[in-house]
């Protein structure tokens, strides 16, 4: 197996512009991941003044993906990188898109906690919050197997996005229920839905970056793979 360590090169600014650009993407992905706790902090509380702060830090979000993907690009023209060192710029490259897109959902789960028509809907808020907290423990082991190009955890990982999706799949049928059971509230349920659907998307978006991290460390692409096939690949 490759080495998950970044190679030695004969120039070492070239060395600590690879390390620079890891460094910001794990503070993306740090700001990213706060901006998930408060947005279900807020959501579960219905806090609104957080769920503000949570939308209005979306821009800097989008701003460290433009500017870490506008480096991306310089990297690549001024060094022509090769092997892993290639690898490794397409892995962020894609993990920034999946980190920005978290942060939309973020967005869409802070926009759920404005709506004053969930004040007397609290019972509906429980189960979403229980999957919040599942999906921010595995976008936060997510980024740590970033951390360490750790191919091994993230195969484990890859599996979380399937108890997500049937955690998404229980809060459905839940919600269903509730709207028929009382036709008043489906405005309200239907907000929930939306955060439950962000939350679930979360999920999605982990599974990815793992993919991206198996690709780095193994040189194959993993998309559409089956966890044996891609527990094979490690293996081999």
């Amino acid at each position: 197996m490759e080495s998950k360590n970044l190679n030695k090169h004969i120039s070492g600014q070239f060395n600590a512009e690879l390390e620079d650009i890891r460094n910001r993407v794990l503070a993306m992905g740090g700001l990213v991941e706060r901006q998930l706790e408060e947005s279900l902090d807020a959501l579960a509380s219905l806090d609104a003044e957080l769920a503000q702060k949570v939308i209005d830090g979306d821009h800097r979000v989008n701003g460290m993906e433009v500017s870490i993907d506008e480096e991306c690009t310089r990297i690549i023209a001024k060094r022509q990188p090769a092997a892993s060192d290639l690898r490794l710029i397409i892995t962020i490259g894609k993990t920034i898109t999946d980190l920005e897109r978290i942060g939309d959902a973020c967005v869409r789960i802070a926009k759920a906690a404005l709506d004053k028509r969930l004040n007397n809907q609290q019972p509906l808020l429980v189960s979403i919050e229980n999957m919040g907290r599942h999906a921010t423990r595995t976008l936060h082991a997510t980024l740590d197997a970033f951390a360490r190009m750790d191919a091994e955890n993230a195969l484990e990982l890859h599996k979380e996005d399937a108890k997500l999706d049937k955690e998404y799949e229980g809060i459905i049928r839940q919600l269903m229920t509730y709207m028929m059971e009382d036709p008043r509230s489906i405005p309200a349920v239907l907000d929930v839905l939306w955060a439950a659907r962000a939350v679930e998307r979360v999920g999605d978006r982990c599974k990815n970056i793992c993919e991206y991290i198996i690709f780095y460390v193994k040189g194959k692409d993993v998309r559409h793979t089956s966890y044996e096939d891609m527990e094979k690949d490690l293996n081999m």
